[in-house]
């Protein structure tokens, strides 16, 4: 005859209870997956992830149920073409004329020189010996009051009373060379002011040991002292002129 353990019973039915209701919120749950994998699917195929078929609670057999790309009609155009660029492309002529005009852009302005003559003025007397001296630079003949230009880029280093200049005007130029502006009549600048090619920094002044209105000007090198103007104008593309006898 066998004895029945009243807790081996109890420990029994626990288990069962409690194996019931997992196995019951398993059923639950795969119900509840089937019919959310069901709404946004189509009778037919297995997912791609897990080869279940939607819809299923995971055996195998035909499913009603098959995951599918849904493109709405409203997303189609005429001929496969989208509604915004249909839209365009019905109304181009009408949108083209409501819109404003381009506006007109100027053209870019030329470039500007890096090198220019230091007058207007004509060539009068060149560079070398002259009357029994060196004369370091070249003479311009022009009027008084007539603008001296800036050379080059550069930055004016000296203004003032100069033996023999009366007033001058000394830059530092582009390329390291001094420039030497002499017998001025009003200095336009003042040491350290920065100057660009072309800028009026001076008049045509007849001062100092001069025999008429004229600029000299002089070029010199930091190693071989005064250079010839003329041929170092020349090497950027300044033609200074032809000293008229």
């Amino acid at each position: 005859m066998f004895v029945t353990n009243p807790l081996s019973a109890r420990v029994s039915d626990a288990l069962a209870g409690r194996w019931g209701g997992v196995v019951a919120g398993a059923v639950a749950l795969s119900a509840l997956v089937g019919t959310s994998v069901a709404t946004f699917g189509e009778p037919g195929a297995p997912t791609a992830e897990t080869g279940i078929v939607a819809g299923s609670t995971g055996h195998t057999g035909e499913s009603p149920y098959r995951l599918t790309a849904f493109t709405p009609a409203v997303a189609q155009g005429p001929q496969g073409i989208a509604p915004v660029e249909a839209f365009l492309e019905e109304h181009r002529e009408a949108i083209q004329q409501a819109l404003p005009p381009l506006p007109v852009l100027a053209p870019p302005p030329p470039p500007r020189p890096q090198t220019v003559r230091p007058v207007n003025g004509r060539l009068t007397s060149y560079f070398g010996a002259r009357w029994g001296t060196a004369h370091n630079g070249l003479d311009f003949g022009d009027p008084i009051g007539a603008p001296i230009f800036a050379v080059t880029d550069g930055t004016i280093i000296e203004t003032g009373p100069a033996s023999g200049f009366g007033l001058w005007v000394r830059m530092q130029q582009d390329d390291g060379t001094i420039g030497v502006f002499g017998h001025v009549n009003e200095i336009l600048v003042q040491p350290g002011q920065q100057v660009k090619a072309g800028d009026v920094i001076a008049t045509v002044g007849n001062r100092g040991q001069s025999t008429g209105p004229h600029l000299h000007y002089e070029v010199h090198h930091p190693a071989l002292g005064p250079i010839d103007p003329h041929a170092w104008l020349a090497a950027r593309g300044v033609d200074a002129g032809v000293a008229q006898d």
